[in-house]
């Protein structure tokens, strides 16, 4: 890393200018990318990313068995053919967006290792600037646009979240988060405890389980699980009718998010019922001697947090098989040799992985002023859940929790691109969404509901976030299935949208 005071002073740094600047070469900034050449050729655009290559989070995670939580027919773009079993492992996926990329000739608009710092929108010019750093050679660099497209995600990448507990200093093992798993852990013949409850641990136990000494799963409290095959068999049906790729990924698709939107209707109206055919799922797999009433037994109702998906069962054949243990209590502290729990239980470790969650990030850690003023973007009502008050020419992805982040994603290119070619028809410069005359006394209320979605990540940090509205359009609704069908009759002349 070259010295910083060798670095050009920021004012002499020449400008690279786009149309549009897309910030993360994840799934959705990929998607993104692919939408822009598809439905407005001839936009110059440019994609940022801070890693090595594209993936986001499928190149950020690398511990044991890595794999989706949804499924590719919906996870998967809805211009690119799913073929695979529904849940995918993070080289499919990576191997299906690089298929992506190549096909569509993506890659020379991506720019790797380019780290933001700073984005800076000025009226009088009608553009962004923003400043980035090379992370190979330390080359500070800059580039202008007109639209920023925000496709970073929702956590901080360089670090995962772990609480602080007593003790952790006297450990004498190793402790790791999963987004950080070291290349060179050996845990074969190892006791590992993992701390968590949800997708992550449920991956990572039988992952790890036949190679350790033992793992066990320490949680605080369960979480719901849906036990299924990792099959598709309407999928193999059309398969063996010969149909198409494209139209089997189609009318998979739609059926699946047709059975999504039944199951999370009935987990709203009938809670009760849906509880019990989830813990049902559970006991066919552990047998009527488990204690899942202690262990999988949640205290809230289906869908208040995300529902982790297993295939084939894997977590709980570790269990059953005895190289895996499920303990629900409290950390009082760590101890020299391992955890000792509240109830006073001792867990020996050599090995603890925290797989505890992440930290929110809030538009990708970048500090961001509107003609000279810092924006504080929890001061600003979101619109739809991707532009924001007072924020001029930029749309932000983040994705739904009860269905396939891509979904949104790909909603939210069409947005953006008819929103582009609205202004190119009106010869408009600047776009800003603001409250109407009709929304002057609506309530501003938190991000998301807590009693309708809570989990830790969000909880820690919603005052980081913008502020909703109670009106639809002056919130993230969750709801796909209205989505899709509102969102193309935007009028992109309503009040909301001012223009200059």
């Amino acid at each position: 890393m070259p010295d910083t005071a060798t670095l050009p002073a920021a004012a002499s740094l020449k400008a690279e200018h786009f149309d549009v600047l897309i910030v993360g070469a994840g799934i959705s900034g990929v998607g993104g990318a692919y939408h822009l050449t598809k439905q407005l050729p001839g936009t110059s655009f440019v994609v940022l990313e801070t890693q090595e290559s594209f993936g986001g989070t499928w190149l950020t995670h690398r511990y044991p068995g890595i794999r989706s939580d949804s499924d590719l027919y919906t996870f998967g773009y809805r211009f690119k053919p799913w073929t695979s079993a529904p849940i995918a492992t993070a080289a499919e996926i990576l191997a299906y967006m690089g298929e992506v990329i190549d096909e569509n000739d993506l890659g020379r608009h991506i720019r790797y290792g380019h780290r933001i710092s700073s984005a800076r929108w000025s009226s009088e010019e009608n553009r962004w600037t923003i400043d980035a750093t090379r992370t190979d050679t330390g080359q500070a660099v800059r580039f202008t646009a007109s639209f920023l497209w925000m496709c970073q995600g929702y956590y901080r990448h360089s670090e995962g979240y772990t609480p602080e507990w007593a003790g952790m200093e006297d450990f004498k093992g190793r402790i790791i988060h999963p987004q950080s798993w070291p290349e060179d852990l050996d845990y074969a013949g190892k006791k590992v405890v993992v701390i968590g409850s949800g997708a992550t641990a449920a991956t990572l136990v039988p992952a790890i389980a036949d190679k350790c000494d033992h793992v066990t799963l320490l949680q605080r409290s369960p979480t719901y699980f849906i036990p299924a095959r990792n099959a598709n068999d309407l999928a193999d049906t059309l398969r063996q009718l010969q149909i198409d790729e494209s139209w089997i990924h189609e009318i998979v698709r739609r059926k699946i998010l047709h059975d999504q939107a039944v199951f999370t209707r009935r987990a709203f109206e009938e809670p009760d019922i849906v509880t019990k055919e989830l813990l049902g799922g559970v006991r066919a797999h552990l047998g009527p001697d488990y204690d899942v009433a202690a262990h999988f037994t949640p205290s809230y109702r289906p869908w208040r947090q995300r529902i982790a998906y297993v295939p084939d069962g894997d977590l709980f054949k570790s269990i059953r098989a005895g190289h895996a243990s499920v303990v629900t209590d409290e950390i009082e502290t760590f101890t020299e040799a391992g955890i000792r729990l509240k109830s006073g239980k001792e867990l020996e470790a050599d090995i603890v992985v925290t797989a505890t969650g992440f930290h929110l990030n809030v538009l990708g850690d970048i500090d961001f002023t509107i003609d000279g003023r810092p924006l504080d973007f929890a001061d600003t009502v979101t619109y739809r859940g991707m532009m924001f008050t007072g924020v001029p020419n930029m749309v932000w992805v983040f994705g739904y929790f009860r269905a396939s982040w891509t979904l949104r994603a790909d909603l939210v290119a069409d947005f953006v691109c008819r929103l582009l070619g609205h202004m190119k028809d009106k010869q408009a410069k600047k776009v800003t969404v603001a409250l109407r005359p009709e929304d002057k006394d609506m309530p501003l209320l938190p991000w998301i509901d807590p009693a309708n979605f809570n989990p830790g990540y969000l909880m820690r940090g919603m005052h980081l976030l913008p502020k909703r509205g109670d009106k639809p359009e002056w919130q993230h609704t969750q709801d796909y299935w209205n989505e899709k069908d509102q969102w193309p009759a935007i009028d992109l002349d309503d009040r909301t949208f001012v223009y200059g």
